[in-house]
Parts: C-alpha cells; structure tokens; sequence
C-alpha cells in the first residue's frame, strides 16, 4: 500500500454563477463539518471570478482552494490573464495547467505548460500538470509515446513531491462518459511513474502523486484509486454536484 496521500481534487471548468457556486461551497463545507471526513486532500478548482467567494464558502473546513490556470509571467500588460502571485494571494494552494482542454483550445505546448508550473512554484503553489492522449492516438497505439513526451515536456525544472503533481486524463475518456478501464489506468499511471524515476529519481518519482483525470464517477472511483500506482482523481463534471464529489472524496474508505 503506498503512502501517498491520495488527493480529490475538482475541476469546474467554465460552470458555474455566483450564487450557486457559494452554495455548492457551503455543502461541500457542511459535509466537512458532519463528517465522516474522508483521510484524503480535497481541493475545488473554479473559474477565476468564483475563486474568491468559493474559498470564503469554504473556509471552516479544510478543503483547499485552487486555479485552472495561470499566466508564466509574475505581473505585466497580459490582458486577460491572470498571474499565479495573484492566485496564491487570493488563498489558492494550488493550479491545473496543461489541462487538454487548453492544449486543444488555446494550443498550448509542452513548453508553454512548463513555464506556467515554473511560474506556479515560484509563487508557493503546487503545480497539477496534465498529461494525456487523444482518442485517434490511443487508436494509433502512441498511447505512451504522447504521455510521456507530454511529461519530459512539461515538467517544471525543480519538481518535486510537494511542489508537483501529474494528472493523467485520457482525452477520449473527458466527458463522454467513456472511462479508461483500471488496467488501461494503471498501464499508463506505472509507465508516468518509471519515467519520473529517469527525471526526479527513484525516490521522488516513489512519492509523486499521479491522479486519474477522465471520467471519475461514484460508481467506478473505489476501483479506480484501489489501483497501485493512481493517487486520486481530477474530477469534472461530478464535482459540480456536491453528493458526487463527497462520495468520489469518500470512495472505497
């Protein structure tokens, strides 16, 4: 059994309005409160303007708070972007980057997503870097050959065990409902591992959480983290419904 501690962590994308978000917040904390309190870490990604009232919903429980993206650049004439000093200012522990929804929206590159986790850990947040292959190569057989060039790629110089985590989301499998099955899952979170030995070593890739990103449900999660090398979920559209999420959170304890 590994001692990596597993993280539950939820990506809203671009859902949500106010007043339903700091509602989703506030179940999400009153569940804390009621407990069972599952013995994971749990973290809510929302749209930037939610960041601020969400947290604050969220704030007597110990559910951290976390960002879907930030800009490599500390300050500066970036309209629209939102730099990752900010994000740790507002109460942010952490930002996705690289996820395939940005790679494929705004042609992301490798190097663009390693600038970004670089600039995340300079601001104190833990950079969760997204990997993953499209349906056409997975079809192709270049399942690992794309995920693991996504990895050498991406990684930001000075990674680390707390500083990084690595989110493998099969693009095929993001909310289509189709779901990698647990050998599939665990084929590509093993082969993630053996190659951050090549890049961190042995004893850091050992302690790297790598988390399962496509289609993490209720019903299929137990399985899916019971696998030994996946350290959690980053979950979508089942962690816009506070039930689903408190049970992904909860799965298989």
């Amino acid at each position: 059994m590994s001692n990596r501690r597993i993280l539950i962590a939820g990506n809203w994308k671009m859902n949500g309005l106010l007043a339903d978000s700091v509602a989703l917040g506030r179940d999400l904390a009153a569940r804390w409160a009621a407990g069972p309190r599952p013995d994971r870490d749990l973290l809510i990604c929302p749209p930037f303007p939610l960041i601020a009232p969400v947290a604050a919903a969220l704030a007597k429980s110990e559910i951290e708070i976390g960002a879907q993206d930030c800009h490599p650049a500390p300050s500066g004439a970036h309209t629209g972007d939102v730099a990752a000093p900010l994000l740790a200012d507002l109460g942010c522990g952490a930002v996705i980057l690289g996820h395939s929804e940005r790679r494929a929206d705004h042609g992301e590159s490798d190097a663009l997503v390693k600038a970004k986790a670089e600039a995340a850990l300079s601001a104190g947040l833990t950079a969760i870097v997204c990997v993953g292959e499209t349906l056409a190569e997975r079809e192709a057989g270049h399942t690992l050959d794309v995920t693991l060039g996504q990895l050498r790629g991406s990684l930001p110089d000075g990674a680390n065990p707390a500083t990084v985590v690595i989110a493998y989301e099969p693009v095929w499998a993001i909310g289509t409902g189709r779901v990698a099955t647990p050998a599939q899952a665990q084929e590509v979170h093993a082969a993630l591992r053996a190659e951050l030995i090549e890049l961190l070593g042995e004893s850091a890739a050992a302690a790297t959480r790598i988390l399962y990103g496509g289609s993490m449900k209720p019903d299929n999660a137990a399985d899916l983290l019971a696998l030994p090398d996946v350290d959690g979920g980053l979950i979508g559209g089942a962690s816009l419904k506070a039930a689903d999420f408190w049970a992904i959170a909860c799965a298989g304890l």
